[in-house]
């Protein structure tokens, strides 16, 4: 199946991930539809595409909306998702709703208007704390937030809705995606953020280990798989397979931006930093999360862009956009 005159809607197509999908779809030569309801999603992520894209502003709940959206699509990328674990600890119906709700009307609305294939954002949060490591496709699922609960939850609707409506449905269990357009939150966001104001990067712990894959190296494993007619109901981990503890992130920062020292804070899990404002450590941590992803190798895949090379790109386009960055994302 090739993307060039495919109709394909990207739901969540104006934030992080979604955008950097519809701009490569569209260099491509698809037919892309934008479903976002704007909660967490920006404008200025696909300004530069406003003339290339039909865009619906809609709500992944609205399902009489969805179902009216699906028109003669041919495949969706469903990327739209409730991401901010501290919201989904403090509200985990709303977690549910909109990630496994949302997901389902998704699902259904494809069925009712006949769309081939669903490329669905899941999560390494599946896993919960790791048993093993690098952790493959086969690890024991045992979720430690209700976010990796709902998204569980999604990849199971998924294998049913292929098995009983025959729609090809395929998950990306997403490690720690990280480039231009990032919401500011997360840890190397913070580490960024403070390097741009000249400031050291502030650990708690530092041993908590984290695998870091590029944007773009994701995008070019879901345009693999919307080529690949054959897979019909599949998972398949996005990652680079390398763990980078967070002191050594710490470090590469401070030696990358020429940064004073790195300043460790000690707080425990749940508790809110003094340094970072209104930022929490998050309780039930992971310790470590590193999946393998020598299934994807084996369908052609290989993530490109080193973590210092990555970091470069992204600490540029902050640097253009720090605008972006003035409150946490919860």
């Amino acid at each position: 199946m090739k993307i060039n005159g495919l109709n394909i809607l990207v739901t969540g197509g104006a934030g992080f991930i979604g955008s950097h999908i519809v701009e490569n779809l569209i260099n491509q030569g698809a037919n892309v539809t934008i479903y976002d309801n704007f909660s967490t999603g920006s404008m200025k992520n696909i300004k530069h595409l406003s003339d290339k894209v039909r865009l619906i502003k809609g709500d992944i709940l609205d399902y009489k909306k969805l179902e009216a959206s699906f028109d003669n699509i041919d495949i969706i990328s469903h990327q739209a998702a409730q991401l901010e674990i501290t919201k989904c600890i403090y509200n985990p119906i709303e977690d549910l709703k909109i990630n496994t709700e949302g997901s389902l009307n998704v699902f259904n609305a494809a069925v009712k208007n006949d769309v081939e294939k669903i490329i669905y954002a899941s999560s390494a949060c599946i896993y919960g704390q790791a048993k093993y490591l690098p952790e493959d496709e086969n690890h024991p699922q045992d979720p430690n937030w209700p976010y990796g609960v709902s998204k569980l939850a999604v990849e199971k609707y998924a294998r049913i809705y292929h098995e009983n409506y025959g729609i090809s449905t395929i998950g990306l269990r997403y490690s720690i995606i990280y480039g231009p357009r990032e919401w500011y939150g997360r840890v190397l966001t913070v580490f960024l953020k403070r390097a741009l104001e000249n400031k050291p990067p502030v650990v708690w712990g530092g041993d908590q280990i984290r695998d870091f894959c590029y944007v773009t190296d994701v995008v070019e494993l879901h345009n693999i798989l919307i080529n690949k007619e054959e897979i019909k109901n599949d998972v398949f981990n996005t990652s680079t397979g390398i763990g980078t503890s967070i002191n050594d992130l710490a470090i590469l920062i401070k030696n990358m931006f020429n940064l004073s020292d790195i300043l460790y804070e000690n707080i425990g899990e749940g508790e809110l930093s003094t340094e970072i404002e209104g930022r929490k450590r998050l309780p039930l941590e992971l310790k470590a999360m590193v999946l393998d992803n020598s299934k994807a190798n084996k369908i052609g895949w290989e993530p490109k862009i080193k973590l210092i090379n990555g970091i470069n790109k992204e600490y540029t386009w902050l640097k253009k956009n720090h605008f972006r960055w003035k409150t946490l994302s919860y």
